[in-house]
């Protein structure tokens, strides 16, 4: 290798050669220019953030089944591609090696988690909502009808769309007859 061709590795002199500012193909190295953005010839989805109400829009990098990245929707009328720090997060929510990925639950008094089935925990939970309504039903309260329990409460996150949130109204008051229903969204 001659000093020249040596010397011509250097980005400074391909610039000076060049006449350019730097910012171009001569200012990289031959490793520079191998590189490869992270999600070309990725399949994109379109989401929504979970993280609140506003509706963020979220593009989702995957290949293979595999997650590769989250980032702002720039085509998003809401939020034209900017995302704030929990939007930003949301990668690592659903990648990080600590993510909880299997139902556990603890009985009372015991010292440890276990692992059970969702199944039998919606069921565990649904047994225990619908004990807790017929053992605390009121009829009626001060001689006026009431029909309703107020020892099962309901708090909605930030993340339910304004249907959502009228179906579990529906079903928690007319349905559970419960009162105590409010959101987090409001907060």
């Amino acid at each position: 290798m001659g000093i020249f061709s040596f010397l011509g590795k250097w980005p400074l002199l391909r610039q000076i050669r060049h006449w350019s500012d730097g910012t171009g193909l001569e200012s990289m190295s031959e490793k520079t220019r191998a590189l490869k953005p992270r999600v070309q010839e990725a399949e994109v989805a379109r989401s929504v953030c979970p993280y609140c109400g506003v509706g963020c829009g979220q593009l989702i990098y995957h290949r293979e089944g595999k997650l590769l990245a989250i980032e702002g929707d720039p085509a998003s009328p809401v939020s034209q591609g900017n995302l704030c720090p929990k939007g930003s997060a949301s990668y690592q929510l659903l990648t990080h090696p600590n993510r909880l990925t299997k139902t556990l639950y603890r009985a009372p008094h015991a010292k440890a988690w276990v692992e059970i089935e969702p199944e039998k925990a919606m069921d565990m939970i649904a047994d225990r909502v619908w004990e807790t309504r017929k053992r605390a039903w009121k009829t009626e309260e001060n001689g006026h009808p009431v029909n309703h329990t107020t020892r099962i409460a309901h708090l909605g996150g930030a993340t339910l769309d304004n249907e959502e949130n009228y179906l579990i109204k529906k079903l928690f008051t007319a349905g559970l007859g419960m009162v105590c229903v409010s959101n987090q969204a409001r907060i």
